[in-house]
């Protein structure tokens, strides 16, 4: 017996990814050609970080390509063993060696994995396993949240080991609105959540008064986003240059490939802040032309999501397009000087093949879950047309 016949995957969904990702291999090569062209480390090849990067995208392909044609609903079975294995890669990741201060990557060859980046996926679809398992039961403290808040603490304290704040608080809170949105009690919450800010108030407040925060980055970030450029050679380095950016791109832009920020003034051009290159070289009107294409990917993965048949691909759906939308706030965010910066790359875009492997991965996943939308309005019965009308 031929198994049942699935839909075809949200053509939009897979368009819109397709474009962020064709976009973001362009401005990896714009923003990286020129800086890798003048260094020996990396072979004096303006093409280093885009062949990186592509072929992350081809890993990551293939890896979306697999999670599309399996139904997400085996992701179940699947789940359970990957959380073993990404706890154990975090706990060995602390004893690598440190780069920009964390020691989050574990070097292969040329590239470097990032567990970080995975757990962000694995524990969504673990809380959408273990909630929509427990149905009603979620809704009990001790049998539902509980065991869910403790998982995910577990991950948070092993990720703070590195440590990898900007991650630690996405992973936090796309881990709160999957719990919402399953149907906690909100009584838990609110007072779990309260508690939870009073303890991080507390231990910051105990932190400052110890003094001896001249040296500690997180400090020196706060403080250079409150005013940048008071130490515009130092702390606020990065964020001034990004400024600068913005500014010399001005409403059109100086052109793709024209930006001179890349050009050794900004520090990590290619990767965190590469949407300062886009401000740059295709000025305002490129830059809200790109925001308003990922607001409507979002705006259409959210809506996959919701119209999922059932409670595990809802929440996993959720989950991942919170992902994503956290992740670009926080690297727009922070390049803009509207919030601190965290270090956050931009999915799709910035250089990074942790983070675009995961991301298609993801996107395999919800393209998943539609494909049980479209089988859906196929299987409905199609009226005939009367003759005697």
């Amino acid at each position: 017996m031929n198994p049942p016949r699935r839909g075809t995957p949200d053509f939009l969904l897979l368009f819109l990814t397709f474009v962020l990702v064709c976009f973001g291999l362009a401005m990896v090569f714009s923003a990286s050609s020129m800086t890798s062209a003048f260094y020996e480390k990396f072979n004096n090849d303006p093409w280093f970080f885009t062949k990186k990067q592509l072929m992350a995208v081809g890993i990551g392909t293939v890896g979306m390509l697999f999670c599309m044609n399996l139904h997400y609903s085996k992701l179940k079975k699947l789940v359970l063993p990957a959380f073993f294995v990404i706890v154990v890669l975090l706990v060995l990741v602390i004893f690598t060696s440190k780069a920009n201060g964390a020691a989050s990557w574990f070097n292969v060859g040329k590239f470097g994995i990032q567990p970080t980046e995975f757990a962000k996926l694995i524990v969504i679809l673990y809380l959408a396993s273990l909630i929509s398992n427990k149905e009603e039961k979620f809704r009990n403290f001790k049998k539902g949240l509980l065991p869910a808040l403790l998982i995910v603490g577990f991950v948070c304290f092993l990720i703070m080991l590195q440590p990898d704040f900007g991650s630690c608080m996405i992973l936090l809170i796309c881990a709160a609105i999957v719990i919402m949105v399953g149907g906690s009690n909100l009584k838990h919450i609110f007072f779990i959540g309260t508690g939870s800010v009073a303890i991080a108030a507390i231990g910051v407040a105990l932190y400052l008064l110890k003094g001896n925060t001249n040296n500690n980055y997180r400090i020196n970030r706060l403080t250079s986003f409150l005013d940048p450029f008071s130490d515009p050679q130092g702390n606020g380095l990065q964020v001034v240059q990004s400024l600068y950016a913005f500014g010399h791109g001005g409403l059109t832009g100086a052109g793709f490939g024209q930006g001179i920020q890349k050009l050794h003034y900004l520090p990590e051009a290619h990767t965190d802040f590469i949407f300062a290159i886009i401000g740059e070289e295709l000025g305002f009107i490129g830059s809200a032309l790109f925001i308003l294409i990922f607001l409507i990917f979002l705006w259409r993965g959210i809506l996959v999501a919701v119209r999922s048949p059932d409670m595990f691909g809802m929440l996993t759906g959720v989950g991942i397009m919170v992902m994503f939308a956290l992740q670009a706030f926080i690297n727009i965010g922070g390049v803009t000087n509207t919030i601190p910066l965290t270090g956050v790359t931009l999915p799709f875009i910035s250089a990074g093949g942790s983070s675009m492997m995961v991301s298609l991965i993801s996107m395999g996943i919800l393209l998943s879950i539609s494909r049980e939308q479209t089988h859906k309005e196929d299987a409905k019965p199609k009226k005939r047309p009367n003759r005697f009308q």
